[in-house]
């Protein structure tokens, strides 16, 4: 109890310090019912966070892995003001018809996010759904349509639109001026993060219903590299790293420079170094993004140094009074001529959220972002206003970087009608927008060729 009263206090302080409408937003949850679908890594990080700026009450959680289910329930219990245990679920569709959810979360991987999010706005649940939104955009369109036509909240863990050290860049730095004329962006990733192994396919674990995991995507064989955590090495369920770090530093540049859609998006790359793992995404891409102000263009390769060993994964932005680095741990402004440089670092909280430095596998850095990301879901959710990775907005970061993808499989460039959510000019293209599901699955969208 002692325990769960500090959470109260300091969850009081972060909400004050985000503003007075977060802390009300954050008191007014007060007994909301949340469910969560998909158990694993992230779920649990955006749950516990959520747990720990807003009094509300957990009361289902769904997984196809029925040991990370019930592992995830204790903890939730533990965590939770209540101390009571969620309802486990194996099949959202159940969960979602047996609870009556003011909120849900879902943290499942890729190929799973558009049905679950589309059946809990249907219910009148306010939703957080994990970035890409969608494996295809016409999923993301269908997505939008959504969350509009019920009007419920949409917020997409995009957090680094939350991330203090980068709001302060943002407003130290962009908005004041100090880089001039902004003609340039680049953004990439050089963890060596692709899957390199070469394991034989196997039986799935009995604890885990590998037919309702891969739902709508194609059925293959199981493979130990998929789950937990290594589904992102294999195109039948994500977008490869495209749609896992890319989109993260391509929504922060949207974001802090005020950038829309992109008209032209042109991308190459493969599978140059390591092909004889069972991986099937690239291990070396670039891409560039044309907006109406400039280009941005993105590179990642799995393999080889990063070009600067401080910077392994961020964003570089370019103007002709300077230049500014940013990345989740800090950010450096580089005055071109006389001017001073100016550094920043990442906020930790982990004297004021103790349980971050023992929860496992938690990023540490990144958990004030997400508590700062739920707040502003919150206050959203209090004004029936958008949050500030509104659905939209991850539509259209995340349908960017599948663009991306299949201007590479294409090998040609693509240029995108916004308004029209066509490719011109590109029946091939416009075909692909919406990807064929399993059965019995059906699409929620089509391809608006």
């Amino acid at each position: 109890m002692k325990r769960r009263r500090f959470f109260q206090a300091t969850a009081a302080g972060l909400a004050l310090s985000a503003g007075a409408g977060s802390a009300n937003a954050a008191a007014a949850m007060q007994g909301k019912r949340v469910g969560l679908i998909g158990t694993g890594w992230y779920g649990k990080v955006d749950l516990f966070r959520l747990l720990q700026v807003a009094p509300v009450e957990v009361v289902a959680l769904c997984d196809v892995d029925a040991k990370m289910l019930a592992e995830a329930a204790e903890m939730t219990a533990d965590r939770q003001q209540s101390g009571r245990r969620p309802r486990t679920y194996g099949d959202y569709r159940t969960m979602l018809d047996e609870n009556e959810l003011d909120i849900v979360l879902i943290a499942t991987p890729d190929h799973w996010h558009a049905l679950p999010m589309i059946a809990a706005v249907e219910r009148g649940a306010d939703v957080y759904v994990q970035k890409p939104i969608s494996v295809d955009v016409a999923e993301g369109k269908a997505m939008l349509d959504a969350a509009r036509k019920h009007g419920r909240v949409v917020q997409v863990g995009t957090q680094r639109r939350s991330t203090p050290h980068l709001i302060e860049a943002r407003d130290r730095i962009v908005r004041e001026g100090l880089l001039g004329t902004i003609g340039h962006a680049e953004v990439y990733c050089y963890y060596h993060m692709r899957n390199r192994s070469r394991a034989a396919d196997t039986a799935p674990p009995d604890h885990l219903d590998w037919d309702m995991w891969t739902g709508p995507a194609p059925m293959r064989p199981f493979n130990p590299i998929v789950h937990p955590r290594g589904w992102r090495a294999f195109t039948e369920y994500g977008n490869g790293i495209m749609g896992d770090m890319c989109i993260h530093m391509l929504d922060a540049v949207r974001w802090m420079l005020d950038l829309g859609w992109p008209r032209r998006i042109a991308s190459t790359g493969g599978i140059y170094i390591d092909p004889g793992s069972r991986a099937n995404i690239p291990d070396t891409q670039t891409a560039t993004f044309d907006f109406d102000q400039f280009p941005v263009v993105w590179q990642h390769r799995s393999w080889g140094h990063p070009v600067d060993p401080d910077y392994p994964w961020g964003a570089t932005i370019y103007g002709d009074k300077g230049t500014l680095k940013l990345s989740v741990h800090r950010y450096d402004f580089i005055p071109l001529g006389d001017g001073q440089p100016i550094h920043g670092d990442v906020l930790y909280e982990l004297d004021e959220y103790p349980e971050d430095r023992t929860e496992k596998d938690l990023e540490q850095h990144v958990a004030p972002a997400v508590r700062r990301h739920m707040l502003d879901f919150l206050a959203a959710i209090e004004s029936r206003g958008k949050p500030v990775a509104d659905i939209e907005q991850g539509h259209i970061s995340s349908a960017s970087c599948i663009l991306a993808n299949l201007a590479m499989d294409l090998g040609r460039t693509l240029t995108w009608d916004a308004d029209r959510g066509q490719v011109v000019g590109d029946d091939e293209a416009n075909e692909r927008l919406a990807r064929p599901y399993r059965q019995p699955w059906t699409h929620p969208g089509s391809s608006p060729a």
